[in-house]
């Protein structure tokens, strides 16, 4: 097929690179622009752009398709389909409608749960135990168009939004192949109005870690937001990520270290540290992060 693919983070690399696998021919790519990053500030392009520039392929970074000539520009590449895939931006129904056969998005939840920007964090924090990807036929509502495909996983018990993001990108590339094969032959099925839930962006103000909730509700706090935000708590006056945990067999006061190994009470049981991070230091497991920076036990954690 003719294809226009539309995303721009990491998540999304892997479903461009399974469609050239696959010997479709894509006509271009759409990406957000390059933003600065980095201590130099510098423009960075993002993960999809730079992938797309090694490929050889044809590139677009608009910073709105609302205007009539960048509508005019995408429909005059007369493509057959659209690949969408945490593109950035929304699309306006003359781009929906201007390929042969609509736009696909890849939505890293089982739909109609986890609608919105941030579903993997949400699905974590929730404390769900299963997620997915769905091939979904794009309309104008935020991800409320049919489904096409669905593809499920467990979540694992200490399994992090990164590891998950991953397995997932996997997972939505995959599916999105599967989709286009048999193409012709499937039926959307409209999404349920019940069980609709919504995942908006992360804010960073949820990072804060209250050691007073339950344990389970930590470690999902702590799971969820790892790599990014990373949820953080204060020791002997200093902050730290933490950003792996697992639910410990013990109990204490609310924000206490147990032993000398990051086992932390929470309001009802406790939670082990498995991987932290100072302030300008690399993320390390516990056992190496408490050899530069022990929190013995007995220390109180928050503030």
């Amino acid at each position: 097929m003719r294809i226009v693919f539309m995303g721009s983070p990491e998540f999304s690399v892997p479903a461009l690179e399974a469609l050239v696998s696959a010997g479709h021919e894509i006509v271009c790519v759409y990406c957000q622009p390059p933003r600065p990053a980095g201590r130099g500030k510098k423009d960075r392009p993002t993960p999809v752009q730079a992938r797309a520039e090694t490929m050889g392929l044809k590139i677009r970074h608009p910073v709105s398709l609302k205007s009539e000539e960048a509508q005019a520009a995408f429909a005059a590449l007369d493509a057959d389909i659209a690949v969408v895939v945490a593109y950035g931006l929304i699309l306006p129904q003359a781009v929906l409608d201007a390929p042969r056969l609509g736009c696909l998005n890849i939505h890293a939840s089982l739909l109609p749960r986890w609608r919105g920007a941030a579903p993997i964090h949400r699905a974590i924090m929730a404390g769900d135990t299963e997620t997915g990807v769905c091939i979904m036929q794009m309309e104008a509502g935020l991800d409320t168009g049919p489904v096409l495909l669905r593809r499920r996983t467990a979540i694992g018990d200490e399994e992090t939004t990164g590891a998950l993001h991953d397995r997932l990108s996997a997972l939505g590339a995959a599916a999105v192949i599967e989709t286009l094969d048999v193409l012709p032959s499937l039926t959307p099925q409209a999404q349920p109005d019940e069980g609709v839930t919504y995942a908006p962006k992360i804010d960073k103000a949820e990072a804060a870690v209250d050691w007073t909730r339950t344990a389970a509700d930590v470690s999902r706090q702590i799971r969820g937001l790892s790599p990014f935000p990373g949820a953080w708590t204060l020791a002997e006056g200093a902050r730290i990520k933490l950003l792996g945990a697992a639910l410990a067999p013990d109990n204490g006061p609310a924000g206490t270290a147990l032993d000398d190994a990051l086992t932390v009470a929470c309001g009802t049981g406790a939670v082990r540290i498995t991987r932290a991070q100072r302030a300008g230091k690399g993320a390390q497991d516990a056992e190496t992060f408490l050899r530069g920076n022990p929190i013995p036990k007995g220390t109180q954690l928050g503030g």
